[in-house]
């Protein structure tokens, strides 16, 4: 799966510009491309980075094979000299990125591939399938593990998944957003992220009885004893047979290490203060009481409202879809195209819809955060030959309505650079940390947003403003083309 060679994961259209560059070989100059997105996910303030691990390993084996080049032969519209050219074909350019885990926000550049044309048409459509399907699920599993307020959520959503590799690297991009552990072994394997789960309705139905079930299951597994008891009767059969065996264990001198129940079914909320107080009355304070069945960010908040006892969550279908938003909409842009004399013309896309209209030329980008509160405060685009110091005011103005004006004071906030160089000249010059690091470092992310950025309904908008050159440099390219 990850040794997968994806050169041919690629739009038709790609490959046809490309041998139209390579006939005119003067059309083949380089470019700048930046791939962005336009609206947060789910109607929220934020989203997640993540697929950039993916998106390098990609980039690395980018080459066409002979069993490559004869499939595009057979299709009959691309001429031999063109085949050839693909046949040595690799990746020369640069690519800048966002890291993996990194709070981001719409319109601003994830991924700045320059290169000569034909390179960076080729790798679009890549890109885009892998940061877009990465970053929408680890979007939905920060707005998951927000909800749940600090209890663990548990990725269980591999047999719903679109497919393996939406399975596996669906969950990569749960635990990156803040799972604590997934199902699905394979991932577990691949990106040494831990892996979790306890049993099926069908290992309890496959014995006489609900309790000799749960007392094999717990000779098995002492030390992670999770019973699920809603196979029969919670309330009067499974409940009960869970403090049975745990009782028995706790005779026999068994360490009661990590062991409670699962609610798959029913009224969660009832059912787990229900059980929750059987728990407690036998003298198992610390069980704990796990729950499942299609849950979302929205139905475990709810459930904390009303009070619920469940301390951890085992979320599927509508984490590693993101059934209610599933597609992140990223989208790939040409932003400037490099002249005779070695800089960069800017280059722009109209559209009768504004937020369509794209940021132009060689762009970068500042996080401002606030100094007292570490806080964001915005994020400003920028052109790379800009700099801005925080020893010096700073103002932000919104690019749609520019009379709404912020001036920062010099000393009141903190600047950061968000794009990291990732391949230069074609080599790649970046080391994907460890997934789990990944998600450490993505809790740290989260902890800058404000309360009101994260909340459900109609969220802060963080800003995400243009510097006032950038801001000229649109405004005159528009003023050419009207």
């Amino acid at each position: 799966m990850d040794r997968q060679n994806l050169t041919l994961l690629t739009d038709l259209y790609e490959l046809t510009m490309m041998q139209g560059y390579f006939k005119h070989k003067d059309r083949n100059e380089t470019v700048i491309f930046d791939a962005f997105y336009r609206n947060n996910p789910c109607d929220g303030g934020y989203a997640i980075a993540a697929g950039l691990e993916q998106l390098v390993k990609y980039i690395k084996d980018l080459h066409f094979s002979d069993h490559d080049i004869r499939y595009l032969s057979d299709l009959g519209i691309f001429d031999a000299d063109f085949l050839d050219y693909l046949a040595d074909f690799r990746f020369s350019g640069d690519i800048y990125a966002i890291p993996e885990g990194t709070v981001i926000f719409p319109r601003e550049p994830l991924v700045k591939v320059i290169a000569p044309i034909m390179e960076a048409q080729l790798v679009e459509t890549a890109i885009l399938n892998i940061i877009n399907h990465q970053s929408l699920i680890a979007t939905k599993a920060a707005r998951v593990c927000y909800a749940a307020k600090g209890d663990g959520i548990m990725e269980f959503g591999l047999r719903r998944a679109q497919g393996p590799d939406a399975g596996i690297y669906g969950a990569r991009a749960a635990m990156i957003g803040g799972c604590i552990g997934t199902s699905n072994v394979l991932c577990g394997q691949l990106f040494d992220v831990p892996v979790k789960g306890t049993h099926a309705h069908s290992w309890i139905m496959s014995f006489p009885d609900e309790y000799t079930a749960f007392k094999t299951y717990a000779d098995l597994y002492p030390t992670a004893c999770i019973l699920l008891v809603d196979t029969y009767d919670t309330l009067k059969s499974g409940v009960p047979n869970a403090i049975r065996v745990f009782q028995e264990m706790r005779a026999a001198g068994v360490p009661l290490t990590f062991y409670g129940i699962r609610l798959d079914s029913g009224d969660l909320a009832y059912l787990s203060k229900k059980a929750r107080r059987m728990l407690d009355e036998a003298g198992f304070p610390d069980a704990v009481i796990s729950a499942s069945n299609d849950l979302d960010e929205y139905l475990i908040e709810s459930l904390k409202a009303q009070g619920a006892a469940i301390t951890s969550w085992g979320v599927g279908t509508n984490l590693i879809t993101a059934k209610d938003n599933p597609a992140f909409g990223g989208v790939y842009k040409l932003a400037a195209v490099m002249g005779e004399d070695g800089s960069f013309i800017p280059k722009i896309k109209l559209s009768e819809n504004s937020e369509k209209v794209t940021n132009p030329g060689n762009k970068k980008i500042y996080r401002v955060y606030e100094k007292e509160t570490g806080k964001i405060k915005a994020d400003l685009i920028c052109l790379v030959d800009e700099s801005f110091r925080e020893d010096k005011p700073l103002l932000l103005f919104d690019p749609s309505e520019p009379w709404k004006k912020t001036k920062l004071p010099a000393g009141s906030f903190t600047l950061r650079e968000l794009l990291v160089p990732v391949f230069k000249d074609g080599k790649c010059c970046y080391e994907s940390p460890r997934v789990m690091d990944i998600r450490s470092y993505c809790m740290k992310e989260q902890d800058t947003l404000w309360d009101e950025t994260k909340r459900f309904v109609n969220p802060h908008q963080v800003y995400v403003d243009l510097s006032r050159k950038l801001y000229d440099t649109k405004i005159e390219l528009l003023d050419q083309m009207s």
